[in-house]
């Protein structure tokens, strides 16, 4: 092959990824509900109802988001968890997500380092997953990430309270 047929192939965009802003409200609410329709659930996230968990006078949930440059291209969300007979901190990476055409870049892993580095810091003690039965990619990338499968156990209760 000479140098005037090489071929040249796209590079992976370089991503930054940080703590989500307002302004990427409307973005993190598309990505979510796309999160939503692949696992056949209906989304009723608002950007109104994230920036009251993000950024309202309680806090309640961190948003890591992978920064493109032209827009998101994917976001992790992270919840804090407690074991309390053990007193043990822990955070849960309750959604993680890569947009098509930019899975395999390894931008989940760097979303999943980032969640690492926060819980750390944060003096927890483990970081936890779950992914839907039956979702074997899924599972392969955790276990590929040294996250150790665990047994599902006793039944979980809710009460609607509005």
């Amino acid at each position: 092959m000479t140098e005037d047929s090489a071929i040249t192939l796209p590079r992976p965009p370089v991503v930054v990824i940080r703590n989500a802003r307002p302004a990427d409200l409307p973005e993190l609410n598309r990505m979510i509900a796309l999160l939503a329709a692949h696992h056949g659930d209906a989304a009723d996230i608002t950007p109104a109802k994230l920036e009251r968990d993000l950024f309202g006078p309680m806090p309640w949930i961190t948003a890591l988001v992978a920064d493109g440059g032209c827009g998101l291209i994917g976001y992790a969300i992270l919840v804090p968890l407690y074991k309390a007979v053990e007193g043990r901190r822990g955070i849960d990476l309750h959604h993680l997500f890569v947009a098509d055409g930019q899975r395999g870049n390894g931008i989940g892993h760097h979303l999943v380092e980032r969640a690492r580095d926060i819980a750390r810091k944060a003096g927890c003690d483990y970081l936890s997953v779950s992914a839907a039965t039956g979702n074997s990619a899924a599972h392969r990338f955790y276990e590929n990430m040294d996250f150790v499968p665990r047994p599902v156990t006793g039944m979980r209760y809710m009460q609607r309270l509005a």
